[in-house]
Protein backbone atom coordinates (compact mmCIF):
# COMPACT_ATOMS: atom_id res chain seq x y z
CA UNK A 1 0.00 0.00 0.00
CA UNK A 2 1.25 3.41 -1.00
CA UNK A 3 1.30 5.67 2.20
CA UNK A 4 3.29 8.35 3.38
CA UNK A 5 5.28 6.64 5.69
CA UNK A 6 5.90 3.57 3.09
CA UNK A 7 7.02 6.08 0.64
CA UNK A 8 9.55 7.60 3.03
CA UNK A 9 11.20 4.46 4.35
CA UNK A 10 11.04 2.92 0.47
CA UNK A 11 13.99 6.12 0.07
CA UNK A 12 15.29 5.13 3.41
CA UNK A 13 15.65 1.70 2.00
CA UNK A 14 16.61 3.20 -1.53
CA UNK A 15 19.45 4.84 0.36
CA UNK A 16 20.82 2.17 2.53
CA UNK A 17 21.19 -0.31 -0.86
CA UNK A 18 23.56 1.73 -1.91
CA UNK A 19 25.67 2.12 1.34
CA UNK A 20 24.32 6.03 1.67
CA UNK A 21 22.37 8.14 4.64
CA UNK A 22 19.88 9.88 3.36
CA UNK A 23 21.59 13.18 3.73
CA UNK A 24 24.34 11.12 1.81
CA UNK A 25 21.40 10.72 -1.01
CA UNK A 26 20.29 13.90 -1.28
CA UNK A 27 23.86 15.27 -1.87
CA UNK A 28 24.49 12.70 -4.71
CA UNK A 29 21.10 13.60 -6.23
CA UNK A 30 22.18 17.32 -6.05
CA UNK A 31 19.82 18.31 -3.44
CA UNK A 32 20.01 19.92 -0.04
CA UNK A 33 21.08 17.44 2.37
CA UNK A 34 18.65 18.31 4.54
CA UNK A 35 15.63 16.85 1.61
CA UNK A 36 15.08 13.84 2.86
CA UNK A 37 15.33 14.39 6.64
CA UNK A 38 12.64 13.34 8.97
CA UNK A 39 11.90 17.36 9.99
CA UNK A 40 11.27 17.69 6.12
CA UNK A 41 8.93 14.88 6.28
CA UNK A 42 6.09 16.75 7.81
CA UNK A 43 4.96 20.60 7.84
CA UNK A 44 5.18 23.03 10.81
CA UNK A 45 1.38 22.12 11.76
CA UNK A 46 2.45 18.30 11.62
CA UNK A 47 1.04 17.28 8.63
CA UNK A 48 2.60 14.79 5.98
CA UNK A 49 4.62 16.41 3.15
CA UNK A 50 5.55 13.81 0.23
CA UNK A 51 8.80 13.93 -1.47
CA UNK A 52 8.29 16.20 -4.83
CA UNK A 53 8.45 14.22 -7.91
CA UNK A 54 11.80 16.51 -9.12
CA UNK A 55 13.67 14.80 -6.05
CA UNK A 56 12.49 11.59 -6.39
CA UNK A 57 13.35 11.41 -10.21
CA UNK A 58 16.52 12.76 -9.01
CA UNK A 59 17.33 10.48 -6.62
CA UNK A 60 16.48 7.51 -9.03
CA UNK A 61 18.83 9.28 -11.59
CA UNK A 62 21.68 9.42 -9.10
CA UNK A 63 21.46 5.87 -8.36
CA UNK A 64 20.92 4.52 -11.46
CA UNK A 65 17.44 3.10 -9.69
CA UNK A 66 14.20 2.44 -11.89
CA UNK A 67 10.80 3.85 -10.41
CA UNK A 68 10.04 0.04 -10.14
CA UNK A 69 13.22 -0.12 -8.28
CA UNK A 70 11.94 2.19 -5.61
CA UNK A 71 8.22 0.40 -5.34
CA UNK A 72 9.78 -2.53 -4.93
CA UNK A 73 10.82 -1.06 -1.40
CA UNK A 74 7.52 -0.28 -0.63
CA UNK A 75 6.94 -3.54 2.06
CA UNK A 76 7.60 -2.19 5.07
CA UNK A 77 6.73 -3.18 8.39
CA UNK A 78 6.76 -1.33 11.89
CA UNK A 79 8.38 1.77 12.84
CA UNK A 80 11.36 1.86 10.50
CA UNK A 81 11.95 -1.91 9.96
CA UNK A 82 11.23 -4.05 7.13
CA UNK A 83 11.82 -7.81 6.36
CA UNK A 84 15.54 -8.05 4.85
CA UNK A 85 19.52 -7.39 6.79
CA UNK A 86 22.07 -5.33 5.81
CA UNK A 87 25.04 -4.16 8.43
CA UNK A 88 25.09 -1.05 10.25
CA UNK A 89 27.51 0.58 11.75
CA UNK A 90 28.35 0.03 15.72
CA UNK A 91 31.34 1.34 17.78
CA UNK A 92 31.59 1.45 21.73
CA UNK A 93 29.95 3.97 23.82
CA UNK A 94 33.50 5.18 25.18
CA UNK A 95 34.79 5.68 21.97
CA UNK A 96 31.84 7.23 20.33
CA UNK A 97 33.11 10.89 21.05
CA UNK A 98 36.41 10.96 19.68
CA UNK A 99 36.76 12.32 15.93
CA UNK A 100 35.26 11.05 12.67
CA UNK A 101 32.10 9.14 14.09
CA UNK A 102 29.62 12.39 13.94
CA UNK A 103 28.98 14.76 12.29
CA UNK A 104 27.35 18.27 13.78
CA UNK A 105 23.98 16.63 13.93
CA UNK A 106 24.48 13.51 15.00
CA UNK A 107 24.57 11.50 11.71
CA UNK A 108 27.10 8.98 11.51
CA UNK A 109 29.98 9.51 8.78
CA UNK A 110 31.94 6.82 7.28
CA UNK A 111 35.17 6.42 8.86
CA UNK A 112 36.83 4.49 11.20
CA UNK A 113 33.21 2.12 12.25
CA UNK A 114 33.07 -1.58 13.13
CA UNK A 115 30.16 -3.50 11.54
CA UNK A 116 27.49 -5.70 12.71
CA UNK A 117 25.14 -7.72 10.52
CA UNK A 118 21.25 -6.41 11.72
CA UNK A 119 17.76 -8.14 9.96
CA UNK A 120 15.21 -5.83 10.66
CA UNK A 121 16.52 -2.19 10.26
CA UNK A 122 15.56 0.41 7.47
CA UNK A 123 16.52 3.49 8.80
CA UNK A 124 19.06 4.55 6.20
CA UNK A 125 20.77 6.83 9.03
CA UNK A 126 20.76 4.44 11.90
CA UNK A 127 23.93 2.80 14.08
CA UNK A 128 24.27 1.04 16.96
CA UNK A 129 26.36 1.85 20.11
CA UNK A 130 27.87 -1.10 22.36
CA UNK A 131 27.25 -0.27 25.68
CA UNK A 132 30.59 -0.24 27.95
CA UNK A 133 28.92 0.01 31.90
CA UNK A 134 25.93 -0.79 33.77
CA UNK A 135 24.99 3.41 34.61
CA UNK A 136 21.63 2.34 32.78
CA UNK A 137 21.04 -1.19 34.20
CA UNK A 138 18.67 -3.07 33.82
CA UNK A 139 17.34 -0.93 30.80
CA UNK A 140 21.17 -1.33 29.04
CA UNK A 141 23.50 -3.71 30.62
CA UNK A 142 26.92 -4.03 29.82
CA UNK A 143 27.60 -5.41 26.62
CA UNK A 144 24.08 -4.82 25.04
CA UNK A 145 23.92 -2.86 21.94
CA UNK A 146 21.69 0.13 21.23
CA UNK A 147 20.83 1.32 17.92
CA UNK A 148 19.74 5.19 17.80
CA UNK A 149 18.33 6.80 14.95
CA UNK A 150 19.47 10.37 14.28
CA UNK A 151 15.72 10.88 12.16
CA UNK A 152 13.81 9.72 14.93
CA UNK A 153 11.34 12.21 16.86
CA UNK A 154 12.39 12.33 20.74
CA UNK A 155 10.07 12.55 23.16
CA UNK A 156 10.05 12.56 27.06
CA UNK A 157 10.38 9.13 28.47
CA UNK A 158 12.66 7.96 25.47
CA UNK A 159 16.08 6.40 26.19
CA UNK A 160 18.71 8.54 24.04
CA UNK A 161 22.29 8.67 22.91
CA UNK A 162 23.29 11.97 23.52
CA UNK A 163 26.66 13.91 23.04
CA UNK A 164 27.91 17.28 24.56
CA UNK A 165 29.61 19.92 22.98
CA UNK A 166 32.41 18.91 25.10
CA UNK A 167 32.86 15.40 23.54
CA UNK A 168 31.31 13.52 25.81
CA UNK A 169 28.46 10.56 24.57
CA UNK A 170 26.38 8.92 26.88
CA UNK A 171 23.04 6.85 26.97
CA UNK A 172 20.38 8.05 29.20
CA UNK A 173 16.93 8.48 29.47
CA UNK A 174 15.53 11.86 28.28
CA UNK A 175 13.85 13.32 31.49
CA UNK A 176 12.59 16.66 30.14
CA UNK A 177 13.60 19.24 27.21
CA UNK A 178 12.87 22.63 26.71
CA UNK A 179 14.26 25.33 24.93
CA UNK A 180 16.96 25.91 27.15
CA UNK A 181 17.76 23.06 29.13
CA UNK A 182 18.10 19.22 28.45
CA UNK A 183 17.48 16.88 31.62
CA UNK A 184 18.89 12.92 31.88
CA UNK A 185 17.80 10.38 33.87
CA UNK A 186 19.75 7.29 35.01
CA UNK A 187 18.24 4.36 35.48
CA UNK A 188 18.28 4.01 39.35
CA UNK A 189 15.05 6.40 40.00
CA UNK A 190 16.92 7.55 43.05
CA UNK A 191 19.34 9.49 40.93
CA UNK A 192 18.65 12.46 40.57
CA UNK A 193 17.90 13.75 37.16
CA UNK A 194 21.44 15.35 35.09
CA UNK A 195 20.39 19.35 34.32
CA UNK A 196 22.22 19.65 30.79
CA UNK A 197 22.19 24.01 29.37
CA UNK A 198 21.04 23.12 25.97
CA UNK A 199 24.35 25.58 24.73
CA UNK A 200 26.25 22.68 25.90
CA UNK A 201 24.36 19.96 24.05
CA UNK A 202 25.20 19.01 20.56
CA UNK A 203 22.89 16.40 19.89
CA UNK A 204 20.00 13.81 21.05
CA UNK A 205 19.11 10.60 18.80
CA UNK A 206 16.70 8.00 20.21
CA UNK A 207 17.21 4.53 21.10
CA UNK A 208 15.16 2.31 18.95
CA UNK A 209 16.34 -0.95 19.37
CA UNK A 210 17.89 -2.95 22.05
CA UNK A 211 20.05 -6.07 22.05
CA UNK A 212 23.09 -8.31 22.59
CA UNK A 213 25.91 -7.61 20.68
Amino acid sequence: MLTHKSIWAAIDALAAEHGLSVSGLARRSGLDPTTFNKSKRVSRDEKPRWPSTESVAKILDATGASLPDLVSHIAMTGDGLRLGGRRIPIVRLDQAGGQGFFDDTGFPLSGDWDQVDFPEIADADAYAVEIVDDTMAPTLRRGDMAIASPTAGVRRGDRVIVRTVAGEVMARELARRTATRVELRLADPAQPPVSLDTRDVAWVSRIIWIGQT
